[in-house]
């Protein structure tokens, strides 16, 4: 039971609003005709619906925090299992495995 992981790109890894705000507050000190604000803002809008747009694609958004617990329960104990079969088969001595020196 994989879960396949969506590649990040290299500009959704960075999802800081600060510097953004951070230009809008420089341009209403410096421009008082609000074209440079009104161009900051909608650069704003837009990361703003990029991250929305990420999130409502993430893996498990759909499901609730308690099939979300149930599913990592599931997902621990077959982890454990397979542990055990594996140390079961390595304690067998079937295998040959060379050891590295």
């Amino acid at each position: 039971m994989a879960v396949s992981q969506p590649k990040l790109e290299k500009d959704s890894e960075d999802s800081s609003l600060l510097p953004l705000v951070h230009d809008i507050i420089k341009c209403m000190d410096k421009d008082k005709d609000g074209q440079d604000v009104h161009q900051e803002l909608t650069k704003l809008k837009t990361k703003i619906q990029k991250a929305r747009e990420q999130i409502s694609n993430m893996p498990g958004i759909d499901s609730s925090p308690q099939e979300q617990q149930q599913q990592l329960a599931t997902l621990r104990e077959q982890v454990r299992t397979k542990n055990q079969l594996l140390q079961k088969y390595k304690s067998l001595c079937m295998f040959d495995v060379p050891k590295a020196s």
